[in-house]
């Protein structure tokens, strides 16, 4: 058995063990759903696919400027081996196709880099969002645990290292879900996200 499912499992059952003998209340809560209806959710989306969609049109800006450069190349090569004109024109050609090909090289390169930013940019913009959200979903939920004086919320969509539920069974008797949705979604703009 693998010990990091045996230290979840013996504290799981430590836990259940110590909410049984205390008799305390526990509280569900589909964490995704709450988290995929949230409004701020939704916007955050939509602000990452429009800055993804920036980036994609400077992507192909730079794609096309390297097609251009890589086209202008082939032409000068073509052109230096052009027998039909002097030696000196072929010299010529010839290093203005070897000036396109460094043209060339620093395109790949420019490139590269701005996928590898334009990655890393978008990565951590997302993961300021979810945390962010997250929080905000945090606090609405110990508050309303408080409230109900629940000693634990459980999350019912959370699963195991091996992609399995946790929670096995919940009768929905204590599932704050709706109360939770409804009270972050409360100051939601009128209009729909991503609607003019």
């Amino acid at each position: 058995m693998n010990i990091r499912k045996f230290i979840l499992t013996l504290g799981f059952t430590a836990l259940l063990a110590i909410s049984a003998s205390a008799q305390s209340k526990i509280g569900t809560i589909d964490l995704r759903k709450v988290f995929d209806d949230y409004y701020k959710t939704k916007a955050a989306d939509a602000n990452l696919k429009e800055k993804a969609g920036e980036l994609d049109k400077e992507r192909k800006n730079l794609m096309d400027q390297y097609g251009k450069t890589r086209d202008d190349y082939k032409k000068s090569l073509d052109g230096a081996n052009d027998q039909a004109v002097s030696a000196d024109e072929r010299e010529k050609r010839k290093k203005t196709a070897e000036s396109k090909l460094l043209e060339i090289k620093e395109l790949e390169q420019t490139i590269d880099q701005f996928d590898r930013q334009s990655r890393t940019t978008l990565e951590e913009q997302q993961r300021r969002m979810r945390d962010n959200i997250l929080k905000e979903i945090q606090v609405v939920i110990t508050t309303k645990a408080k409230a109900a004086n629940y000693s634990l919320v459980l999350d019912t969509a959370s699963e195991s290292f091996n992609k399995t539920p946790i929670l096995l069974y919940t009768n929905g008797e204590n599932d704050i879900t709706p109360m939770v949705l409804k009270e972050l979604n409360q100051s939601a703009p009128a209009s729909p996200i991503g609607t003019k």
